[in-house]
C-alpha cells in the first residue's frame, strides 16, 4: 500500500517546528541562486504543508527556469507550467486532488481580494466582485496549471537554445510554430500544446500545403520534422503527453531516372576551370574539387586552419567537431598566397565576409554560392529539369565529383569517409602526425587530379559540347 499524501515529505522539511519547501538548484545556477531556495509554509502540520507546497515548488522551479533561460515567458507563466508538470507525475488521484487544491489557492492569490460585492441576477445572493484583469490572469493560470492551454511556444526558445544547428534550421523551427499557430486560429483552435491532437496534427498536415501556396511537399516535410523535434523535447520533460507528430509527413515526389543531382563531368569540369574566373572563385573551386569539402566550410576556413599540411574544416551537417583534410599539393601554392603576410585569424577567403545584418540567417558563403551559379551558367554548365527548382549540378557537384575520382581510383570507403566527412568521428585520422590513416588520406586526395583539355584530349572548342555523364575520347 502506497502511503498517503499527507505523510509525504518530498521538497519538505521542518525548520524551528515548521514546514517549509526546500528545492535544488542545478549546479550551474549555485552562483546566482545558492545550492537551494527555501520557502516556509508558516505551519506545523505535514498534512496542511502538503495541500500549499505545490504552488510554492512550481514558483521556486520557475524561478530556477527563468535564471537558466533568460529569453522565457514571465516567472507566472513557468510557474504555472511547473505545476502542470507535477501534475502529470502524481503518483495517485489523491496527489492530484492535493494538487488541484494548490492551484486553486494560488489562483486566489492571483486574483487579489475582492473590490466590491455585487448581486447574482439568478439567485439574488450577494457576491464579491475581483478585478477584472487579475481575474481572467488567475484563470489563464488554471487552465494552464491543470495542463489543458500550455501556449504553443513557451517553450520554444529554451529548445532552439538546446540545439546545435544552423541558424536557418532555427529559422524553420520558428517558421513551422507560425505556420501552426496561423493555422490554430484560423480554424478556431486554441493555440495550445494540450489543444494537438494526432487528428489535428494530421488536418494540419493536409492544409499545409495551401497555407504556404506552393513550397514543395519536400520542404514541408521539413517543417513537419522541426514539429516533431519540438514535441520530442516536450515529451521528455514532461510538457507534452507524447509526439503528435510521429510519423506525419507527406508522399514526396520520385525522382525519375536522370533527376538525381550529379557530380560534374570532366568536360564540365574543365569548362569551370578553364574559364574567364575571378582569381577568388578560381581558387575556391579547386580547393572545391580537391577536397571535396562543402562551400560554406571553405569560405570560413581561417588562415590558421591551413597550417601543418592539412585543412582544418568546421564541423558541418551531423559532424561533431571540426576535421582534418590534408592539403593537395596542387593547392599548395593556393594556401600559401592566401597565407602571406596574414594572422593566424584572418579569413583565408576574405573576399567573400560574413553577412552584417544582425541577426541574419544566410551562411557566410551565401553571396559566394550566388557567383559561383552565375559563373557556372556563364560557362554553359548547367542542367535543368522541369518542376525542379535546383540544377542538377551545383557546387556541390565538386564534393561528388571528388567522392567518385577516388571510387574510381580504388580508395577504401572508409578513407574516403573520413576525407569528406561522412559519418566519422572528429578530426582523428592519426591527427597532425604522419600516423597510417592519415597517410591513407593523403594518398586519397593525391591521387585524385583535375582534367585538362589535354588530358581529355579535346580541342578547345570541344569545351562547348557537354556530353551529359558521357566519356570523351
Amino acid at each position: 500500500m502506497g502511503r498517503s499524501s499527507d505523510a509525504d515529505r518530498r521538497h519538505l522539511e521542518q525548520h524551528h517546528g515548521q514546514w517549509r519547501v526546500v528545492v535544488a538548484v542545478p549546479r550551474g545556477l549555485h552562483g546566482r541562486l545558492g545550492t537551494k531556495l527555501k520557502r516556509s509554509l508558516q505551519t506545523d502540520s505535514l498534512a496542511v504543508a502538503n495541500r500549499l507546497k505545490w504552488p510554492v515548488i512550481a514558483e521556486l522551479k520557475a524561478l530556477i527556469s527563468n535564471a537558466s533561460d533568460d529569453s522565457g515567458k514571465n516567472q507566472l507563466m513557468q510557474e504555472a507550467v511547473e505545476m502542470a508538470r507535477l501534475r502529470r507525475l502524481a503518483r495517485d488521484d489523491h496527489d492530484i486532488e492535493t494538487i488541484d487544491i494548490g492551484i486553486e489557492l494560488r489562483a486566489e492569490e492571483i486574483a487579489g481580494a475582492p473590490v466590491g460585492v455585487g448581486t447574482d441576477d439568478d439567485t439574488g445572493r450577494e457576491e464579491p466582485i475581483l478585478d477584472p484583469a487579475r481575474a481572467r490572469i488567475a484563470g489563464h493560470y488554471i487552465t494552464v496549471a491543470r495542463g489543458e492551454a500550455t501556449p504553443l511556444d513557451l517553450h520554444h526558445a529554451a529548445y532552439k537554445a538546446s540545439l546545435s544547428v544552423k541558424a536557418r534550421t532555427l529559422a524553420d523551427d520558428d517558421r513551422a510554430l507560425d505556420y501552426l499557430t496561423q493555422w490554430c486560429r484560423a480554424n478556431h483552435l486554441r493555440p495550445a500544446v494540450e489543444a494537438i491532437t494526432p487528428k489535428l496534427a494530421g488536418r494540419f498536415m493536409d492544409d499545409l500545403a495551401s497555407m504556404t501556396k506552393g513550397v514543395s511537399p519536400v520542404t514541408l516535410n521539413k517543417y513537419l520534422r522541426r514539429l516533431s523535434r519540438y514535441w520530442q523535447w516536450m515529451e521528455k520533460r514532461h510538457y507534452a503527453a507524447s509526439n503528435v507528430w510521429h510519423r506525419k509527413t507527406l508522399e514526396e515526389p520520385t525522382s525519375r531516372g536522370g533527376e538525381e543531382e550529379r557530380p560534374f563531368t570532366d568536360s564540365e569540369m574543365v569548362k569551370l576551370l578553364e574559364g574567364d574566373a575571378s582569381p577568388a572563385m578560381a581558387d575556391l573551386m579547386r580547393i572545391g574539387a580537391l577536397t571535396g569539402a562543402r562551400l560554406d566550410a571553405i569560405v570560413c576556413l581561417s588562415v590558421g586552419d591551413c597550417v601543418d599540411g592539412f585543412f582544418r574544416f568546421k564541423p558541418q551537417k551531423k559532424e561533431k567537431e571540426a576535421r582534418a583534410c590534408p592539403i593537395h599539393p596542387v593547392l599548395l601554392c593556393i594556401v600559401a598566397s592566401r597565407s602571406e603576410g596574414k594572422d593566424h585569424s584572418d579569413p583565408l577567403f576574405p573576399e567573400w565576409p560574413g553577412p552584417k545584418k544582425a541577426g541574419s540567417m544566410r551562411e557566410r558563403s551565401f553571396k559566394a554560392s550566388n557567383q559561383f551559379t552565375d559563373y557556372r551558367r556563364l560557362v554553359g554548365v548547367d542542367e535543368v529539369i522541369p518542376g525542379k527548382r535546383r540544377s542538377l549540378v551545383n557546387f556541390h557537384s565538386f564534393r561528388r565529383w571528388f567522392i567518385t575520382k577516388a571510387e574510381q581510383a580504388g580508395q577504401p570507403e572508409h578513407i574516403i569517409a573520413s576525407v569528406v566527412g561522412h559519418k566519422r568521428q572528429g578530426m582523428t585520422l592519426g591527427r597532425y602526425s604522419s600516423g597510417p590513416l592519415f597517410e591513407q588520406a593523403r594518398q586519397c586526395v593525391e591521387v585524385v587530379s583535375l582534367p585538362t583539355r589535354q588530358s581529355l584530349r579535346i580541342p578547345a572548342r570541344g569545351l562547348r559540347e557537354t556530353a551529359r555523364g558521357g566519356q570523351l575520347a
